[in-house]
């Protein structure tokens, strides 16, 4: 009983992790790496003749 209790509190501390640090509206790491691709994407079509 007390490994089931681990495993899911464990899980919980992971799920509340992952939503705070990957994704968070504004400043989560998949918006910031949604951002940093368009910078790039942009950067790239101004070098194409």
């Amino acid at each position: 009983m007390r490994n089931i209790l681990m495993t899911v509190m464990m899980l919980v501390v992971v799920i509340v992790l992952f939503n705070s640090i990957i994704a968070k509206d504004k400043t989560g790491t998949s918006s910031q790496i949604e951002t940093q691709g368009a910078a790039a994407n942009t950067k790239i079509g101004a070098l194409l003749p």
